[in-house]
């Protein structure tokens, strides 16, 4: 079985995509990132839930803040390109982009998402 990060074209189709989450904050920055990451191709589908709370430390302080929570589906081997535009548009300093493998995805919608991404 090969790991979640190769990049291999045989790969089972479960291991080629991943799920991004992106917190930013409001809804008027979510929405609008959602539509830059589709309209780019770098993301298939995006989702944006409002109003979250993150706790984290920065600076040796705990902070709170009420973010959007973005979360998007793309290929493995675009991931890189989704998080630099990710920082390209963030207000953070340091942006929460983490990415979790999609182990397994209905045959269907792995096809539909490799049309969306050109892949």
């Amino acid at each position: 079985m090969q790991s979640p990060g190769e990049t291999e074209p045989d790969r089972e189709p479960g291991y080629e995509f991943v799920q991004v989450h992106i917190t930013v904050p409001g809804a008027g920055l979510a929405r609008d990132m959602a539509d830059d990451l589709v309209g780019s191709q770098l993301a298939a589908c995006v989702q944006v839930i409002g109003d979250i709370g993150s706790v984290y430390t920065w600076d040796g302080d705990i902070e709170r803040a009420e973010e959007s929570l973005i979360i998007a589906k793309t290929a493995t081997t675009r991931f890189a390109a989704l998080a630099a535009r990710v920082r390209e548009r963030h207000p953070y300093e340091v942006p929460q982009v983490t990415a979790t493998p999609i182990v397994a995805v209905d045959e269907a919608y792995a096809a539909w998402m490799r049309s969306v991404l050109g892949d």
